[in-house]
Parts: C-alpha cells; structure tokens; sequence
C-alpha cells in the first residue's frame, strides 16, 4: 500500500509511466493544475507555494525509497521533479503579481515559464548539469529541476526589468 501511494507520488499518478516525453507531459500537467488552483478555485500565492515547499521536502525520501533498489538513479518515470521545478517560476510569477490580471496576460506567461523550463531542463545548463551529473540520489533527481526553475524566474526578471 505504502510503496503504491510512492509510486503514485513520484510519477505525479502515473504521468511518468507514459512512454515518449513524460517530464514534458508532467510539467503541462503542473501548469494546468497550477493554473486550476490559482485562476479557478482561487488559492492564495502563499498557500500554493507552502505546498510546493512541504512537496520538495517529502520527495527527498519519497524518491529515494523509489530508487533504492534502481541502477538507473534518475529514472524516467520519476517525474514529480518536473512538478517542484515547473512549480517554481509559476507560483513566484503568482506571489509577484498577486493581484487581479488579465486570463491571456496569464496563459502567456504561463506558456513562457512552460517552455522555458523544459528547454532548461532538456539542455542542462550549468549548475543543471552539476547536480544531474554528480548526484546520482534524490538530491541530484531534484536539484537540476529546480535549478532549471530558477533559471526561468531569472529570465522573466530580466524580461520584466528590461
């Protein structure tokens, strides 16, 4: 039972287990139920992001419960990395702008953070790459989405700053 909720965790309820592209189907599925959350059922900015924070945390063990027993470290069907990493430009865009805006002011910023971070993610800038080659556990199947998080949030700053 406990190994089956695992399971359902760290591939985001199976996304993981789709055969071709499952860190971009889960980081579309991050936005859609991001957007769900902060444009439908209107959840605070600081709510959504203490979530995602408590959701980093549990995956640490969670993911290494799921390797342990692996060779491949970073499989692909782990994929609730791509859920903490989409996550993080998405709800710092929320908390920055919390205030009412336009739905395709929105969807296009949403967009922009979505293929940001895959192209991020799948190109493996440094410190990317550091943590996805050095780390062979849950803090390097981890550390590279976030790190591919922030490198968006860094893009929209300089975006909006300039």
């Amino acid at each position: 039972m406990i190994y089956k909720i695992n399971f359902l965790f760290v591939t985001l309820f199976g996304i993981g287990k789709i055969k071709k592209i499952p860190g971009s189907f889960a980081s579309l599925a991050t936005v859609l139920f991001l957007f769900f959350l902060f444009h439908v059922l209107k959840f605070t900015p600081n709510f959504v992001l203490i979530l995602i924070i408590i959701i980093f945390f549990i995956s640490f063990y969670a993911i290494n419960i799921f390797i342990k027993d692996l060779t491949q470290k970073d499989p692909k069907e782990v994929v609730i990395d791509e859920f903490i990493g989409q996550s993080i430009p998405i709800c710092l865009y929320e908390v920055a702008h919390n205030s009412p805006k336009e739905i395709d002011q929105v969807l296009k910023y949403y967009f922009i953070m979505f293929v940001l971070f895959r192209v991020f993610d799948i190109i493996k800038p440094f410190p990317v790459s550091y943590y996805d080659k050095n780390f062979k556990n849950s803090f390097g199947v981890i550390m590279d989405d976030v790190c591919a998080g922030l490198y968006v949030v860094a893009i929209l700053i300089l975006f909006m700053v300039f």
